[in-house]
């Protein structure tokens, strides 16, 4: 009886041993065991979390409401309706298009009547898109519109997550019906261009229907099958008499009388249809500009030659300069330039590099004929330049340059007007600023002047729910560095080198002018001018970030 409880007492001592012995191993297991000789951590209180997960002090423990925010909120983005009426589809597409495509928030969708649960074939409407951005980029529409069309036409038919690119030749879109779906990609080149912006507004009010849910994915086909088959509206005399017309009113701009006009009309006409007999015969379009600046420097080659009088020069230079407005290639420049500020610069370098192809081909002409001339005894001097007309036969001039232009473009007969107001305020805003006491360079003049002819343009625009270009290009004819242009090549043809380089230098400042001018007034109409229809404020248009310089 008495060993027992000494066996129980060792048991009971062992039992604690063996105890301790465990946790002190599971203590040296352990990865957060404090070393010998320090302190255990406080415990903590029970108000107090110890989650890695928790929100610091001092920070918002609900998300920013605002898209500007890295991260998609945990409720989700907000719905936005981009179907009310009041709103351009331009606007609202564009504003889509610039913000990354997990930020994009969930705008409402019009109801069709060919509406089910699988909605209409991705194939088609993929196809119907790529046609109407084929189009809009034919017509010289700027890249961002055209992937804006094509984002709206897409997301209209029911495909959200849709990602379109758009360079000088080649359209693509890509949709990704889902996440763990594989992309469909396809792509459409664009081998022919044409100036007809009648079928470009029918484009426009086209997308403008299918966005508000209007028209059908049949009925879409139908009415761009017709577009196709339409006639341009004014047929190949029509535009011959315009080009001409157009080179009369730019020789009265630079100082002309009615028989330089005469002469200047019969110069850019024989040019004009010497350009369509080389488009007939399949050359490139570098050589159709070759062809149709030669007739209006020989036209005023020919005045030189008549009589050697310092009046002669004058008409001759006029007979020239009025030629070459026609021919510079100021819509290209300008969409070119329009692209590179918004981001696109791909396609802006390749409009750039078609600016210069065309330049060089107008160079190659003129300069031909002008060295002939000189070989002839032609007494052309580069100091020699027209005078000045007066305000009023300028302010008709430039009004009469802007309606041979709306021509020459194939514009709507409703659109004419306006762009011909358009083109005589350009000029009346670059005379007040260049012409008068004032003696503004021209360049600043130049800015003022075609911003005021962006601004008009995206106001008209809005209000018609159309492209702006019906309402710009023309109105910017009378702005284009005929005169600078001339008088390089002449220097240049006579063996003036610098004073040639220095002419044409001038004329490149212009031109850049006049796209920075009207690119500048149509951002500031969009600025300034708030798209209703849209209940939940967007972050704007939102554009590159800044680099810093790096």
């Amino acid at each position: 009886m008495v060993g027992e409880p000494k066996r129980n007492g060792r048991s009971a001592e062992n039992g604690d041993s063996s105890e301790e012995a465990r946790k002190a191993a599971d203590d040296a297991r352990s990865a957060f065991t404090p070393p010998l000789g320090m302190p255990l951590p406080p415990i903590p209180d029970d108000e107090h979390t110890t989650s890695e997960f928790a929100v610091p002090e001092g920070l918002l423990t609900s998300p920013p409401t605002e898209f500007g925010s890295a991260f998609t909120p945990p409720e989700g983005i907000p719905k936005v309706s981009l179907i009310k009426p009041g709103a351009p589809w331009q606007d609202r597409m564009r504003t889509m298009i610039r913000m990354p495509l997990a930020e994009r928030p969930a705008p409402e969708r019009a109801s069709r009547p060919e509406d089910t649960e699988t909605g209409p074939a991705v194939p088609r409407v993929l196809d119907l898109t790529l046609r109407i951005g084929e189009l809009l980029l034919a017509g010289g529409e700027g890249a961002e519109d055209v992937e804006a069309a094509m984002f709206g036409v897409a997301h209209a038919y029911g495909l959200d997550r849709c990602e379109p690119t758009v360079t000088f030749t080649l359209i693509s879109i890509t949709h990704q019906p889902s996440l763990v779906d594989d992309p469909v990609t396809v792509g459409r080149t664009v081998r022919r261009r044409g100036t007809d912006y009648t079928r470009l507004s029918a484009v426009f009010r086209l997308v403008d229907d299918i966005t508000k849910g209007e028209v059908t994915l049949e009925e879409a086909y139908r009415r761009l099958a017709e577009m196709r088959r339409n006639r341009h509206p004014f047929s190949k005399g029509a535009l011959t008499v315009a080009s001409g017309t157009l080179s009369g009113a730019a020789s009265l701009l630079v100082g002309g009388d009615g028989l330089v006009f005469v002469l200047a009309a019969l110069g850019a006409m024989f040019g004009d249809r010497l350009a369509w007999l080389c488009a007939g015969r399949g050359l490139p379009e570098f050589y159709q500009f070759t062809a149709a600046a030669m007739p209006p420097a020989a036209m005023g080659v020919l005045v030189a030659l008549m009589d050697s009088q310092n009046e002669t020069k004058l008409k001759a230079a006029a007979v020239i300069t009025g030629g070459l407005f026609a021919l510079i290639p100021g819509r290209a420049l300008v969409a070119a330039v329009h692209d590179g500020l918004t981001g696109f610069y791909i396609t802006a370098a390749a409009r750039l590099l078609e600016v210069v192809y065309l330049i060089v081909g107008i160079v190659g002409g003129v300069l031909v004929v002008l060295y002939v001339g000189s070989k002839l005894g032609a007494n052309l001097t580069p100091d020699s330049a027209p005078g000045a007309s007066s305000p009023l036969l300028q302010l008709l001039a430039a009004m009469l340059l802007a309606l041979a232009f709306c021509v020459l473009l194939q514009q709507e007969r409703h659109t004419v007007l306006l762009a011909t107001l358009n083109g005589g305020v350009a000029w009346l805003i670059y005379g007040a600023l260049h012409e008068t006491e004032a003696n503004v360079n021209a360049v600043p003049a130049t800015v003022a002047a075609a911003g005021l002819v962006g601004l008009f343009g995206q106001l008209m625009s809005r209000y018609q729910f159309a492209s702006s270009l019906p309402y710009i290009t023309a109105a910017i004819g009378p702005l284009l560095p005929g005169s600078a242009t001339y008088f390089g090549l002449l220097n240049i043809a006579q063996g003036h080198m610098d004073e040639g380089i220095l002419n044409l230098s001038r004329a490149v400042a212009l031109a850049l002018a006049i796209a920075i001018g009207v690119n500048l007034g149509g951002e500031l109409a969009r600025l300034f001018i708030k798209s209703p229809g849209v209940e939940t404020p967007l972050p704007g248009r939102r554009a590159a970030k800044r680099t810093r310089g790096f």
